[in-house]
This record gives structure tokens, sequence and C-alpha cells, in this order.
């Protein structure tokens, strides 16, 4: 899909006038004076979180942003593969892939030995490793993820639109558990400066919110009101970014390219959609002692000129730049991303108490790095989206509120995860580039080391390495041996199914929607799923009707079967051995006014699946044959536990632990 030809237009590539392509215009309303969830920025992080709980009319929810409307261009691109999955669970994953620069391969460059003044091809690498996910790692511009999720908010049962041009001035605390936050914003004009009303004092509105979560980036108005710090050290080293339009003979245009030259320092070629921008991220001068980046005054004809000598002998002829900007790099946390622990009262120390969290900070408000590993926008996503399910689960009524607490135990450990990978990175990246003269700096490093640290964090940076410990929502992994494939505590790696209603192929996968349920999904033994004496249909009896399965105990008399869990089962035979009417009934569940059959539950294997050398997903995934498995997959596409599919004590000691059973 090629656009972008005559220059950077925002909005959707796939409208052909101007006018149309820009997100509908913003209404002017108040915002409202008593919420559920306040969510405070409408950047990635916050959108995600806004989107997720847009799903469920009953949650009240507002979102205000101190821009004046949506972004329009610039600031982050990178998509990892762990987030298209997380797009996947949200509906459109397939139009990212259709509009994206998909990330194939990584080219490195390097100072040619023979001249170290000109630079030359090293190597080039395979960006993802095969059979990691199903989906690409891509490049798109941040600007068109935020419409994506705004469409998805327009169209959720809630209709939620943010609340634009609000300026957090003051929030409260709540001091008692019944106590809600309460969040004073000043109208902003155009201009940035407050909007005074009739009476000649700035028009001023208050939130009431039972839960707030500020997603308002690196100088989170939230996370100062709280009290919070971010914690940690900058480098020193500033780096300019443009997207631009210009004409080059630099063979690698097109990939992404990893370049560094002997003496002007390095930069990293980032292919855009459409065919003909691209972005360079550019190396610059070191910064002195207590300097900060403003103090240089970089202009865009600076960053032209730098990039121009680190491609030397390649030119640059530079046509147009869509956007820039000048950042130093620093890797910052804080100690938690809620509000437990925090005196209230205005002290400066900490206290410690057992309060339950009722203030969130989520993405670049609790964790800060550079952007060389292309996970700023990705982990800020994936916070919220760990924290969303959480909160709806809560005011739903579905689990107590100490669920709340698994938000900062989770996140805020791979948060101090990734500084740490990111700082090594960044260090490796800007240091001197050793050539093996005896002149060569003693910090200087090789080219070749850089690449090796890229390629061993690969799992890393595609965001599929995270893995959550042991928890009251994730299980010891005592019965990982029946599905090794299905690591406890990772996200559930899809794999080709055939359903068997209809032969169509699907992944299973792509069922763990964002909707706030639980998937229980049911891998058969070796007897037949449809003899009453398999593992696999007295466990799907046991589900559907004894009343200490979590189905019964936590699904509402008056609600759908699987409004909470959503049951579904993986047989051994293909779809041509098996009849659908023939197996459990929780697997052909009735639902909705009319009573209507759900024929979707049931999948069979696909021998068919490309590269997967005749192997279904049971030998993918390291199923036990034999004796099948239960694996129980989290609202955000965690893997929660393995249970044996004679294991139903287990499965409801497990949540018991956090969710509340119906009377």
């Amino acid at each position: 899909m090629q656009f972008h030809l005559d220059g950077y237009r925002p909005g959707d590539p796939a409208v052909s006038r101007a006018d149309e392509a820009l997100p509908p215009p913003v209404t002017e309303r108040p915002l409202p004076a008593n919420v559920d969830v306040l969510v405070v920025g409408c950047g990635p992080t916050g959108l995600t979180l806004a989107a997720q709980l847009a799903a469920f009319p009953e949650i009240s929810v507002a979102i205000a942003d101190l821009k004046s409307g949506p972004l329009q261009v610039g600031q982050a691109d990178g998509i990892a593969v762990r987030s298209m999955e997380m797009f996947n669970a949200f509906g459109f994953a397939q139009r990212i892939q259709r509009e994206a620069y998909w990330v194939n391969e990584t080219v490195f460059w390097r100072p040619d030995p023979d001249d170290p003044k000109r630079i030359r091809r090293s190597d080039r690498i395979q960006d993802v490793e095969d059979g990691l996910s199903e989906f690409p790692h891509v490049i798109l511009n941040q600007a068109r993820v935020h419409d994506h999720f705004l469409e998805t908010m327009r169209n959720s049962p809630s209709g939620l639109t943010p609340h634009y041009s609000r300026r957090l001035a003051g929030l409260d605390l709540p001091v008692d558990p019944d106590d809600p936050a309460v969040a004073r914003f000043e109208r902003i004009g155009s201009d940035r400066e407050p909007r005074v009303g009739a009476d000649g004092k700035p028009e001023i509105e208050e939130v009431r919110a039972r839960y707030v979560i500020g997603c308002d980036g690196a100088r989170s108005s939230v996370r100062k009101q709280m009290g919070r710090i971010l914690r940690g050290d900058a480098t020193n080293k500033a780096w300019g970014v443009m997207d631009v339009f210009a004409v080059t003979d630099f063979p690698d245009i097109r990939f992404k390219s990893i370049v560094h030259s002997a003496n002007e320092g390095g930069l990293i070629v980032i292919p855009r959609e459409g065919g003909y921008m691209f972005r360079l991220y550019i190396e610059l001068d070191k910064l002195d002692a207590d300097e900060r980046v403003a103090d240089r005054n970089i202009t865009v004809d600076y960053l032209i000129a730098a990039g121009q000598r680190i491609l030397a002998p390649y030119t640059l002829d530079m046509k147009e730049v869509a956007w820039w900007s000048v950042y130093e790099i620093g890797q910052r946390l804080t100690d938690r991303f809620d509000d437990v622990g925090l005196d209230i009262h205005g002290s400066d120390t900490e206290v410690a108490d057992d309060r339950l969290p009722r203030v969130f900070i989520a993405g670049d408000a609790c964790h800060t790095h550079s952007p060389k590993a292309g996970q700023g926008m990705n982990v800020s996503m994936r916070d919220s989206f760990n924290l969303g399910w959480k909160l709806a689960a809560v005011l739903r009524g579905q689990a107590r509120p100490e669920l709340l607490h698994t938000y900062t135990a989770e996140r805020q450990g791979l948060a101090r995860e990734l500084i740490d990978f990111d700082r090594e990175l960044a260090t490796m990246f800007s240091a001197p580039t050793k050539t093996g003269d005896p002149t060569d700096d003693d910090d200087a490093v090789d080219p070749a080391e850089f690449q090796r640290y890229f390629q061993q964090h690969g799992r890393f940076t595609a965001g599929t390495a995270t893995k959550y410990q042991p928890s009251m929502i994730v299980g010891e992994p005592v019965h990982q041996h029946l599905a090794t494939g299905f690591e406890v505590g990772t996200r559930f790696h899809s794999a080709r199914v055939v359903r068997l209603a209809d032969a169509k192929p699907v992944h299973l996968g792509h069922t763990v929607t964002a909707d706030g349920r639980w998937r229980l999904f049911v891998f058969a033994d070796a007897v037949a799923p449809d003899d009453p004496d398999s593992r696999f249909a007295a466990m799907c009896r046991w589900l559907a009707n004894d009343p200490h399965s979590p189905v019964a105990r936590h699904t509402p008399p008056d609600a759908a079967i699987d409004s909470v869990f959503d049951v579904r089962g993986v047989i051994q035979q293909s779809h041509a051995e098996v009849t659908i009417d023939r197996l459990p009934p929780i697997l052909r569940p009735t639902k909705g006014r009319l009573g209507l059959v759900d024929y979707e539950k049931v999948f069979c294997p696909d021998f068919t699946e490309p590269g997967a050398g005749g192997r279904d997903i049971f030998d993918q995934r390291g199923v036990d044959r034999h004796a099948g498995a239960l694996v129980v997959v989290r609202p955000d596409q965690h893997v929660a536990d393995v249970v044996p599919l004679d294991g139903g004590r287990r499965l409801t000691e497990f949540f018991d632990r956090f969710m509340i059973p119906v009377t």
C-alpha cells in the first residue's frame, strides 16, 4: 500500500479527500461530574485503557487530554509483534498490517576497514524469528494507532470520545475507602492559556472518580500530584529524529538499517509506511554535565547535515521534513505504579499501609527510556492492557479489589528489566566505534558486538519474553509438562487450528478478544472426545454442571454461560471424524434473546499450516496427547495456569483467590 507520494498527509490514507481523512471534529461538551474511571492522557497508553473499558457500558469513563485534538504526526512508530497480537484483540490488527511498513530484515553498516571514512554493509539479519508470532513487526505513525483506538471507542457500547483542551490543575487522593478521588481541570484555549468565563475567572471543571489513571507522559501531572518521583540517570546523550522525504543513493533506505560511522556517530534508518517517507534517528554530540538538549538550540538543518555526514559517501538530498524533534536519553522508574504507601496528608515520606490502590500511573508516567529498541509505546500500551481488565472485573463486581495490587507487582518488575536492557543497548550504540586502530578509545565498541547483543534480545524487543511470576492470578507451573509450549505467565502463543463446525482455518489465540472474559482451552486426551469416558468430556461436564466449578460459581444466573468464562475445546481428530452434536453441551451453548446455538467453540488440528511440517497444535505447543490439558488464559492473553483434565479442585481454588462468587 503506497501513499504520501506528495508529502505527509494525516488521517486515513485510504480516504482520497484530505478533508475527509482527518478525524471528526471534537464537540464542545463538559466533563462529567462523576465517573467510575478517569483517564488522564490521550496517548497510546490512555487510549488502550479507555478502549478496553469502553466495552462495558455499565462502567462510566472519561478521558481528558491537554492537546486540542487527536495527534496528527510524529512520535513513536515501531509496533512489536506482541502489540500486534494485542491489536488483534481489539479487532484492528489486519488494518494495521495492510497500512504499515513490515520490518522483515535489519541491516547493519559499519566503517569500511579499507577506508574508515566510508561506511559499508556488514551484515543483515531476519528481524523476527520464525514461529515467534503470526504477526509481523511493523512501522506505523503513532497517530494512526490513535485513530484506530479512537474508532474502537466511538463504536463501543459506551460511544466514548475524549475531552480535549483540559489541563489537570489538582488531584485530591481519596482519604477513606469510600471517598472518590477529586480531579480539577482547567479549560485551555488555542494559545494553551486557561479559558476565562463570564465572571472573569478561569473555567474549572471538577470530576469525582472511583479510580484515576495517569497516562500523561514523562512529565505526568498525575504522578506529580501523587508525589511519586521518576528516579534514575541521564546519559547526557542527545539524539535527533526526523520523518523525511529525501532522494538518496544509500541502497538500504527501505530496510531498517543501523549505521555506525568511524567519527561522525551513528544513525538508524526506519522506513515508514507508504513507500516514500523514512525516519532517521541521528546521534548527536554528548551533552556537558547539567546541560539540557534545549540549551543547544539544535535546528533541523543541523540534523540534516549530521545525517549526511554519517551516511558518507552516500548522498542525502532532503526534499521535505514532515516532523522532527530532539531529545536526551535517560532511564528512569518510579518505585510503585499506584498510590499505595503514599501519605495522603502531604508528608514527603512514604508510609506503609494496606490500602487498596485507587490512583495509578502507566506508560511514560512511571518509566522512561530511549527509543532505540522501539519499546516505549509498546510497553506502555501493555501497561494499560494489564490494568484495564482488572479494573473492569472489580467495577463489575466479578473480582475483589485486592486484584488491583497485581498491576504494580507485574508491570513494575518488567519496566525495571526494560530499563536495564535499554541502558546497555543505548550505551553500546553511542560508544565510539572500534576500528582496530591502537588509538581506539577504551570504551569503543565493535559494531559486530552491538549486532550480537541486538540479536540475543530479539524476543525481548518483540514483547514475547514477558513472563509474570506466580501470584493470585498466575499459578505455580506444577503441571507445565502437560503443555510445555503454553508457558505459565507468558502470553498465549497462538497456533493454527481448523474450526470443527465449518472447517475454517483460524488462529486459536484470536478467540482471546479484549472483552474481559477468561478463556478455558480444554485440550482433549487420547480417548475420543465424544466418548463419555474421556477426560475431555468429563472436564466439560464438570465445568457446566458442578456447583464448585468456576463457571457455576462466578457466572450470574441470568447471563450467558460464556459471559465470564469462555470454554473452548481442542480435539485431536479432524473435522470429518467428529460431529459437534455429540460433544458436551457447554461447547455448543444456547445464547441470546432467541436462544441460538454458538457453533464456534470447538477446534481440530490443522496439518496444512505453512512451515509447520505437518505438526499440529498439540505438537507445536507440547500438549500431552495422552492426558490432555486445560490451559487457563487471562483476559490480557497471558497464560494463568495449566491444569490436568481431572484438576477441577485446583481450578476452583485458583479462581476463589480473587473472584467473588455470585449469590
